[in-house]
């Protein structure tokens, strides 16, 4: 297995932005270090969430199926849309105006607060270099759909160690695509994260401390007319040598519900169609 090859870009640098959308329309990924979210605030995070998940105090946030706040235990989780089997995995679904353990809303929030920001900034990039008969089918800009969207969500996850009872061919996250505009993902706690080229081959992306991968979605796919392509990735079972939890904690930026991808469909729309088609709704 191979690396895809991706370059981390330094956010700092002078050509970050037009090197950071070519490696979304070659890749689907773009990796950027030196950016400027908090290790140390991304470590706290961790941590408090590894315990959160060993407790029994998360049942009481069990997810609301209609607001899809809350804790996803392992026997609801997604099943990836094309296949069969649960993924291998337990997640929170983290709104600023849902539900959390109050001792670990503030750190998510901050981290939140951030992510937005930078996903914002990114979405201004995109913009600056579509060409313009890609820019001509934006019915508004990139970084004003994400403004004040209810639906932007942060998920930490967790992957459990394989147990030997699992069901045969079920993975941690199956083979698919995000539904949202573009997703910030910090480097796992481990490596797994493949993602697959256009000829159907799987790369490891790197897990490397201090770097953020982000990733086109199907809303940008839709609102380019396939020019940022939707990337299609998954999360691999652990060698028997490496049994251990995973966790991550992706940032899936949503446009506001009335915006529309196109003249036709608006982010609700496809939303409300894609949580059925995972289970979901």
């Amino acid at each position: 297995m191979t690396d895809l090859a991706l370059v981390a870009i330094d956010y700092r640098a002078p050509d970050a932005d037009e090197a950071f959308v070519a490696s979304l329309r070659e890749t689907g990924f773009g990796v950027l270090r030196g950016h400027p979210l908090d290790p140390a605030l991304v470590d706290r995070i961790y941590e408090a969430w590894t315990d959160f998940f060993a407790t029994d105090e998360k049942h009481a946030f069990l997810f609301d199926r209609t607001v899809h706040d809350g804790y996803f235990p392992p026997d609801v989780s997604e099943v990836a849309k094309g296949h069969v089997h649960k993924d291998i995995k337990e997640y929170y679904h983290y709104y600023p105006h849902g539900r959390c353990p109050e001792a670990l809303r503030e750190d998510l929030q901050t981290y939140y607060e951030a992510a937005e920001a930078v996903a914002a900034e990114l979405l201004g990039w995109v913009e600056r270099y579509s060409p313009p008969e890609v820019s001509g089918r934006y019915t508004q800009s990139l970084s004003s759909m994400i403004v004040d969207s209810p639906s932007t969500l942060l998920r930490i996850l967790h992957y459990p160690c394989m147990t030997g009872g699992e069901t045969p061919g079920a993975i941690r996250a199956a083979a698919h695509e995000d539904i949202n505009l573009i997703t910030l993902l910090l480097s796992g706690s481990k490596p797994g994260l493949q993602a697959q080229d256009a000829d159907g081959n799987w790369h490891d992306i790197a897990c490397d401390p201090g770097m953020i991968t982000i990733n086109n979605g199907d809303m940008l796919a839709m609102a380019t007319d396939n020019y940022f392509p939707s990337t299609t990735h998954r999360v691999t079972n652990p060698d028997s040598g490496h049994n251990v939890s995973r966790y991550s904690m992706p940032m899936f930026l949503h446009p506001r519900p009335d915006a529309p991808l196109r003249p036709d469909v608006t982010a609700d729309q496809y939303l409300q169609q894609r949580l059925r088609e995972i289970g979901l709704k």
